[in-house]
């Protein structure tokens, strides 16, 4: 019988070889976030014209888009349930799919069933002494779905950093395996706005936790400009699907030590990794830090069992009743609902939770004119992804609008306060003809 080492060398190839696994109609889980397995997908490009019907099914994704190009149709289609910037214009074109689903039954799509998997193909860290590989950076969406693919071909990248939690593959379930030797994909989180916008909706935020809350960070630099305004809180600690790199400074200082979370006491919980090579090396081997599936993560009844639970997640506009847009620009579909209701709710169910939508007051846009993110209505054809019945807090640079167990007028007054002055009374004027005031 063969040890795990010679099983390993077996099943050594090269990536144009490993892709030969993928017969047309397949459908292929592609590992997303930072994790996207680049040498895996580029053989997968060259060999689209001799496949049929692919359908390539994965989450936020930070890549190149050549496998979504037009002249990839017929051969590879896109199916994402989070749209990234690469896959937005094709998706908006009809040359790629998109499925909404809640971040918390992402990997239940292909655990369950409902979209059988063929062929996975994931990025992991070389295998440990027993012949485990770790996931690294990107595991709580991923391992769900690698357990249940027909066929797995893995990256094993000596890169990728080793993470501990639940994140663990014996190589005996991968079929086809590729060695690389390459720096992970990074995104380190940017700033947006002018005149200190984020900062101030950094502040105000800052002003709502708790010392000993446990903290969730969407996507996007207001969440993770908040943690810069910590510094003199105490005890903090994170249950989140993300983390980046801002949460190592606030453990370093002592501010994040999770001595006071009422689950995963002394544990930084997170799904995936989304920053530089900082955080990657960070993590690496750290136990402080464990990856857990994203369908435990974002359950929002595992969010609710910490206490103190504060959200923090973006949007692109809020209407006077509390209703949030975050997915799309009226029909115009821009990015998914990820895990904002799973965290929204769940930390609206958490004793003493904190549930912020955070956003600018304005936008500009392409062709130099502003419009307000306060809006009397949303955008015909825009989603809601937070409902009015789940909204809580929302906040502006100019401060903060509490809207739960508030009446449509008391909403519509609170949320005009926190609007850019430019546009209050255009706002107001709109309001009295819906009968809000």
């Amino acid at each position: 019988m063969l040890n795990w080492q010679d099983l390993y060398k077996s099943r050594l190839t090269t990536p144009d070889q490993a892709v030969t696994s993928i017969k047309s109609g397949d459908r292929v889980f592609l590992t997303g976030n930072a994790s996207v397995p680049l040498q895996l997908l580029a053989a997968l490009v060259k060999r689209a014209p001799d496949l049929e019907n692919v359908e390539i099914c994965h989450p936020l994704a930070i890549c190149p888009s050549d496998y979504v190009a037009p002249e990839m149709a017929g051969h590879l289609r896109v199916n994402s349930m989070f749209i990234s910037a690469n896959v937005r214009k094709a998706v908006n074109e009809g040359r790629a799919d998109f499925t909404p689903v809640m971040l918390s039954e992402f990997p239940l799509l292909f655990k369950n069933g409902h979209l059988p998997l063929d062929v996975a193909l994931i990025h992991v860290s070389p295998p440990d002494e027993q012949g485990f590989c770790s996931m690294g950076a990107e595991s709580g969406l991923t391992i769900s779905a690698a357990e249940v693919a027909q066929t797995v071909i893995a990256q094993v990248n000596r890169q990728m950093p080793r993470t501990l939690g639940d994140t663990s593959m014996h190589v005996d379930r991968m079929h086809r395996i590729v060695e690389v030797d390459c720096p992970i994909s990074e995104h380190a989180m940017g700033t947006e706005g002018n005149d200190g916008v984020v900062e101030k909706i950094a502040g105000h935020i800052a002003g709502l936790i708790p010392d000993g809350a446990t903290m969730q960070l969407g996507i996007g630099a207001i969440p993770d400009a908040v943690l810069k305004y910590l510094y003199e809180k105490k005890d903090l600690g994170v249950h989140s699907e993300l983390i980046s790199d801002g949460v190592i400074d606030l453990v370093e200082a002592g501010v994040v030590n999770s001595s006071r979370k009422t689950l995963h006491q002394g544990k930084i919980i997170c799904g995936f990794l989304l920053g530089t090579k900082r955080l990657y090396n960070w993590v690496s081997n750290n136990p402080l830090v464990e990856l857990h599936r994203t369908e435990y993560v974002n359950d929002p009844f595992v969010v609710a069992q910490n206490d103190r639970m504060v959200a923090i997640n973006s949007a692109l506009e809020v209407d006077l009743t509390g209703q949030v847009c975050a997915d799309s620009i009226g029909p115009k579909m821009y990015s998914a609902v990820g895990g904002q209701l799973d965290f929204i709710y769940g930390a609206s169910r958490s004793k003493g939770g904190v549930p912020i939508i955070a956003l600018p007051s304005t936008s500009e846009l392409r062709d130099g004119s502003v419009i307000s993110k306060i809006v009397p209505m949303l955008k015909h054809g825009a989603g809601v992804v937070t409902t009015r019945n789940h909204v809580h807090y929302v906040v502006t640079e100019f401060g903060v609008a509490d809207l739960y167990g508030k009446s449509v007028r008391q909403r519509t007054q609170a949320l005009i306060r926190i609007a850019h002055p430019s546009f209050r009374d255009e706002i107001t004027a709109k309001a009295k003809e819906l009968n809000y005031l």
